[in-house]
Order: structure tokens, then sequence, then C-alpha cells
């Protein structure tokens, strides 16, 4: 995957960026964190405008994130509701936990894609969500667009201030990434254990 990553980018720039980061936000194991570096370190060499790596990587993310939030807006709150009356243990929520999760996305759910945008993982299943709790799109976006505009500048200073050592930023936060990861299946396994039905569906 890195030498596809490293020959899309080189031999078409910033069509290259958009089409890599389109990608990575929509199948969460392609991994940015070597993207945006590697992208940082041609534009160190002059073969790429930083900014324009800013540009494409971000447009990128956020047009990928699209489809993941229509699923969510598509697929619709009631469905959900019915899903967590029948599997609700798999699932590892009940109804009332659902409506309270929606409640806080209504009142908070800006902030919450901004920084899901920051994490390994959460950055890209965080539209479902949002698509859930219907979020306006011009809010969905420009949360979305700042979320992703401060990761990808992270990682592009780093692979532009690192040069050659570019891929020094993937193995600082791949273990990050299984952190997360190890996080989310440890926090479903406890869920898993301690659900209970909603008071409606008893």
């Amino acid at each position: 995957m890195t030498g596809w990553i490293i020959q899309t980018i080189s031999d078409l720039g910033y069509v290259g960026i958009f089409l890599v980061m389109l990608a990575e936000s929509i199948f969460p194991p392609i991994p940015s964190e070597l993207i945006i570096p590697f992208a940082g370190f041609a534009a160190a060499n002059g073969e790429l405008n930083l900014f324009g790596v800013l540009l494409a990587a971000t447009v990128g993310a956020v047009v990928g994130m699209l489809p993941w939030y229509y699923a969510g807006r598509i697929f619709g709150l009631e469905r959900v509701r019915a899903l967590s009356d029948r599997f609700g243990r798999i699932m590892t929520l009940n109804a009332e936990e659902i409506d309270i999760a929606v409640i806080a996305f209504h009142r908070f759910g800006p902030i919450i894609v901004l920084f899901g945008r920051l994490m390994p993982l959460i950055r890209t299943l965080i539209s479902i969500p949002a698509g859930l709790a219907r979020m306006p799109l011009p809010v969905f976006l420009l949360a979305s667009t700042t979320g992703a505009l401060i990761w990808n500048t992270i990682l592009t200073l780093a692979g532009y201030l690192l040069h050659e050592h570019y891929e020094v930023v993937q193995t600082i936060l791949d273990p990050l990434s299984y952190v997360v990861l190890a996080l989310v299946v440890l926090i479903y396994l406890y869920r898993l254990v301690m659900w209970r039905p909603s008071k409606r569906s008893s």
C-alpha cells in the first residue's frame, strides 16, 4: 500500500493527493499518517506547493466524508431505534441511550465532529452519527473542514520539516491508531456485558 500511495502522489501531484485522501476518508485502513507527510516532503523538495498540498488533502478528505454522512442520514434514526429493540445487545445501545446521544449531538455536534477528525479511526466513523442526527450539511462541512485542515496541517508540516525522514511521522502515530482501536474494542466489550434493554421495550 505504501508504494501505491507514494506512486500515486508522485505521478498525479495534487490530483493524486485528492484521490488518496478521498479513499482514506472512505476506507479507514488507508493511512493519512503516511499520505500527507510524504506530500509535505514533496513540497519541501519544491515538487509541490505547501498550500496546494493542504488544499488538495483537505478537499479530498471532506468529500470522502460525505458518503458516510449521507449513509447515516438516509438510514435514519427510526431504523436505528428499531434495530436497537431487536439487536440492542450486539449494538450495545438501547433506544433511550440513542435518544440521549442524539440530544448530545444536537447540542455539541460541531465540536464532536471537529475533534473527531483529529483521531484515528474515529475521524471516519464520526460522519455516521452526524448524518443520523441530521446535522445541517453546512455545519457538518464547516466542522469537518476545520478538523481536517488542522490534522492535515500538522502532518504536512511534519513531513515538510523532516524532509526525507517523513516516514518517522507514521512510526510515531501508528501506535496511537492501535491504542484507539484497542480502546474502542474494550469499550464495546464492556458495554456488551453491561447492556440492558430500555424501559420502553421491557
